[in-house]
C-alpha cells in the first residue's frame, strides 16, 4: 500500500496526504530557490524528519524504561551546500531534554546512541553532516 499521495498545486507548491491518516501537509519552494517560502520546503522536511525520528526512537526507549520526556523540544537548523549541486550539507539538531529527575551520564549516553541510530539518521546520505547537541534539564 502506498504511504502518501502528493499533488502539485502549481506555483512550486505541493500537498502531501498521508494515506493511512488522511493528514495533509503543504510544501513550498524556499525563497532562495524561486519559491515563496510560505511552508516547509522538501529539504526542510528532510531535516525536520531527522529530529522527529531521533526523538521518536528516544521516546520508544524511554517509554520502555518508564522515563517521561514530555515537554522536551528540538530545534533543527538545515544548512544548504554553497556549491552545486543544490543539496543539504549539514543538519544541526539541538535537543532540550526534560526529565522528571536527573539522568546519569551513562543513561544519557544510551539515549544519545538511540538518537543517532534512528532510521532517518541511518538513511541520509553520508555526505550530510549530522550534528546532535543535547541539553539535559530536570522538568
Amino acid at each position: 500500500m502506498p504511504t502518501s499521495k502528493i499533488v502539485y498545486l502549481g506555483d512550486l507548491r505541493t500537498q502531501a496526504t498521508h494515506l493511512q491518516s488522511n493528514e495533509t501537509i503543504i510544501t513550498d519552494a524556499p525563497v532562495d530557490n524561486n519559491g515563496k517560502g510560505e511552508a516547509f520546503s522538501p529539504t526542510d522536511l528532510a531535516a525536520t524528519s531527522l529530529g522527529s525520528c531521533a526523538m521518536t526512537i528516544m521516546g520508544i526507549v524511554a517509554k520502555r524504561e518508564g522515563v517521561d520526556f514530555s515537554g522536551s523540544e528540538i530545534e533543527v537548523t538545515k544548512i544548504m551546500s554553497a556549491e552545486a549541486p543544490r543539496r543539504i550539507a549539514k543538519v544541526i539538531v539541538d535537543f532540550t531534554m526534560k526529565t522528571p529527575e536527573a539522568l546519569s551520564e551513562e543513561v544519557q549516553a544510551k539515549y544519545v546512541r538511540a538518537a543517532h541510530t534512528c532510521p532517518v539518521s541511518l538513511s541520509l546520505h553520508p555526505d550530510i553532516e549530522q550534528v546532535f547537541n543535547f541539553n539535559w534539564t530536570v522538568a
